[in-house]
């Protein structure tokens, strides 16, 4: 996709923060991105590369980012038939501890497991095979499971395997065929193929640098091991925006990046299905971060409006950088999105015309609008009157889309000439005017009906 040209002024604030980045934050290299509707419109590099090296080409280790790639392998499998999220992990992979815990606990970090493996530290230690794990985790139950979230790279190691069993493939294999390759991700992999950067730590208290040891985390895997591109994770930030490239449905990956489970006291920070959701002045970011040592990346997106921050970098810790601005500000600021242009269309079946309007659910007021594709909103006027999006699922049926009649069937009846009668959302009745008709309100309506004169 061809990338549309961002304004100077966009593009020197943009620049003004990886440079921030890189100089206060003491990084040996960073690659910063910004996406939006699907394409990397604006890319920066700082630091220190390879003579030759294009900076965009360079592969860095991704950490926990990998962890939304095998959700994406497990959601799929799911969408296949071949599990469903509310399985006990026991169900498809055995031998494990917490055998009773859910696949969608696993995805949620919800399962009350640990953290990490018993035994040495994982990350920086040569990985350990599927027997290996398997005593890792021995004692790894620490609570029940949905109590609240407990970030698991344990968890999603065995979600790994879980792919591994129903596919009788290994996991990253899985992913680089159903995932990666239909998305044109062609720079992200398991092990590093040159060009990629060395993963270093920086001394706290001197400009020195020592190399990290890179290993190949076997059985944990599935928690940290991809390698990538700030290019590939621009078109992850695109999928994850609602360009799936049909490797996922779109109600699927609305489900994986809903918040389920809040991560803190104030609801800032949630799960969903192997993605985070995070809260911030007023956007709602999905995505994940990742570190192994000597690298750290993310991926940020905010749905609505198709955009997305990426970056990665080979420092084990960089150093804060407080007051740079935040990208998504600057698009606000330097480039706001333009309304969509409103235009009308040739014409709707009578039949959906004739919802629209007023409808009352006892006292309270909505009023009922048409959208394309056939999609209704109703919207709240007074009281009690729940608003929600409904999609068509049949002749005269939607589903709601939100809130309280989120799931819930809008069932419109229809008198003998065709003309809607009432409508019947999850057995709430809603008609034309307040109480009437009175035969088709629960329990009747009082005799004398509304007080006239």
């Amino acid at each position: 996709m061809t990338a549309p040209a961002l304004l100077p002024l966009t593009v020197r604030r943009l620049d003004r923060i990886t440079a921030t980045l890189q100089s206060t934050g003491r990084i040996p290299s960073l690659v910063t991105g910004v996406v939006r509707d699907g394409a990397l419109v604006h890319s920066c590099a700082r630091g220190t590369f390879a003579q030759g090296v294009d900076p965009l080409q360079q592969q860095y280790r991704i950490g926990s980012i990998t962890k939304t790639f095998v959700a994406v392998a497990v959601v799929r499998l799911r969408d296949a038939g071949r599990l469903r999220l509310t399985d006990p992990i026991g169900d498809h992979v055995s031998g494990t501890p917490f055998a009773d815990r859910t696949i969608a606990e696993l995805l949620t970090h919800t399962a009350g497991i640990a953290a990490e493996p018993a035994g040495p530290w994982w990350e920086r230690s040569p990985g350990t095979d599927r027997e290996g794990l398997r005593a890792a985790m021995a004692d790894a139950v620490r609570e029940r499971q949905g109590r609240y979230v407990h970030y698991s790279n344990l968890g999603f190691a065995v979600l790994g395997e879980l792919v591994e069993r129903l596919t009788g493939r290994a996991w990253h294999e899985v992913v680089a065929d159903e995932v990666l390759a239909p998305l044109g991700m062609a720079r992200t992999s398991a092990a590093p193929v040159a060009p990629f950067a060395t993963g270093y730590a920086v001394h706290p208290y001197a400009d020195v640098l020592l190399p990290e040891a890179v290993q190949d985390t076997g059985a944990m895997g599935p928690a940290g091991q991809l390698w990538s591109t700030i290019p590939d994770l621009a078109r992850w930030a695109a999928f994850v925006a609602g360009d799936t490239g049909d490797v996922l449905s779109t109600d699927s990956l609305e489900e994986m990046c809903e918040p389920v489970a809040v991560m803190d006291g104030d609801g800032s920070r949630s799960r969903g299905l192997g993605f985070e959701v995070v809260r911030e002045r007023g956007r709602v970011l999905v995505g994940h971060g990742g570190s192994m040592p000597g690298f750290q990346a993310g991926v940020r997106v905010e749905r609505a409006t198709s955009t997305g921050v990426v970056l990665t970098l080979n420092a084990t810790t960089a150093t804060d950088a407080p007051g740079v601005e935040d990208p998504f500000d600057v698009l606000d600021d330097c480039e706001p999105r333009l309304p969509e242009v409103w235009a009308a269309r040739e014409s709707v079946p009578s039949g959906l015309l004739d919802l629209t309007g007023a409808w009352f659910w006892g006292t309270s007021e909505g009023v009922l609008h048409l959208l394309p594709n056939g999609w209704l909103r109703l919207d709240t006027v007074s009281g009690m009157m729940p608003p929600s999006r409904f999609r068509p699922t049949g002749e005269d049926t939607w589903v709601g889309l939100e809130r309280y009649f989120r799931g819930e069937t809008l069932r419109v009846h229809r008198d003998p000439k065709g003309v809607p009668r009432h409508l019947d959302i999850g057995t709430f009745v809603l008609t034309r005017r307040p109480y009437e008709p009175g035969n088709v309100i629960p329990g009747g309506m009082d005799e004398g009906g509304w007080p006239t004169a």
